[in-house]
């Protein structure tokens, strides 16, 4: 055993969830996990690390994180949960920091300067000397939050940080999250790994972009990826459709509507969270589905739905 109360030496990795698929020119499971929902067991370490532990063991090798989800909780998780040999892809995020005294849990931290600092805060929690995928969340498109005018910063500046990082060996790779066309075209030249934004059955704003994203052999990996993240916010899993789908599947309406996803080109990534064991392995599974003609030609029909941020 190691000193975090888990077994010194891992299961020999199954295939990987839902295929294989690239990130960064790596190969990935194409159901990874998101981390932030480990947050949830800030009470209970230990819990946090064996789930994720069991992630690893089913053969999980992509992970999403952010040094602000959990106020850091998170990043020590992984950093307790992974071995070496696990050659686990480990994404993480700038462009935020936590606030748990202020009016939301986290504020926006998109300046050069905060995002270096969140790029060390990152390696230190998670013991690396480079981060493999670093994100830049920017607050252009998608659900996001109130946007401070000091805080309206230019995507060339961010760039130029996110570049200069990348040349010092900190980062590997750019990704970017919450973004528009626009701003994904014009970051090309710098390379940009993926694209993390809101996507679902229900949210589909970014059609084209996803298949922009496509034909640039660019990483689409959708957050919210069953809608519904805020009250009032339509749920892929109430559409009639999806729960038609479900009994003809004998599955989850959840497994349905990830798979859906999976369906829609080579270059999803997925990174469902959750902090039960049992919706990890019901989350994993659902890469294994497969989605005849009729049963995508119901799921296409499901209207998206606005996708807006409830404000206070």
């Amino acid at each position: 055993m190691t000193s975090e109360g888990i077994p010194a030496s891992a299961p020999a990795r199954t295939e990987r969830p839902g295929g294989a698929g690239l990130m960064a020119g790596r190969t990935v499971s194409r159901v990874g996990f998101g981390a932030m929902q480990l947050e949830r067991l800030s009470g209970d370490r230990d819990a946090a690390v064996a789930l994720l532990r069991r992630a690893i063991d089913l053969g999980v090798d992509h992970v999403d994180t952010a040094q602000f989800y959990g106020d850091g909780f998170v990043n020590d998780v992984i950093r307790r949960a992974l071995r070496p040999g696990d050659d686990v892809l480990v994404v993480s995020k700038v462009g935020a920091v936590s606030d748990p005294g202020g009016p939301m849990p986290l504020r926006l931290a998109q300046r050069p300067h905060e995002l270096r600092a969140e790029v060390e805060a990152n390696l230190a929690a998670l013991r690396v000397e480079r981060i493999e995928v670093m994100n830049l969340r920017r607050v252009d498109a998608g659900i996001t939050i109130p946007v401070p005018g000091d805080q309206v910063v230019d995507l060339d500046d961010q760039l130029a940080e996110m570049i200069a990082l990348r040349d010092a060996g900190k980062i590997g790779a750019i990704g970017l999250s919450s973004v528009t066309p626009d701003v994904v075209r014009r970051a090309l030249p710098a390379g940009i790994a993926c694209v993390q934004n809101v996507h679902s059955l229900v949210a589909r704003d970014d059609d084209d972009l996803l298949r922009f994203c496509t034909d640039e052999r660019i990483a689409w990996v959708p957050y919210f990826p069953l809608g519904g993240a805020f009250p009032g916010l339509a749920k892929a899993t109430d559409e009639p459709a999806v729960l038609a789908a479900a009994r003809h599947l004998g599955c989850t309406p959840a497994q349905v509507a990830l798979a859906w996803l999976l369906h829609r080109a080579p270059n999803v990534l997925l990174i469902p969270g959750t902090a039960d064991p049992g919706h990890l392995e019901a989350n994993l599974a659902a890469g294994s589905i497969e989605l005849d003609q009729e049963t995508l030609a119901s799921l296409d029909t499901i209207p998206a739905r606005p996708l807006t941020f409830p404000r206070p």
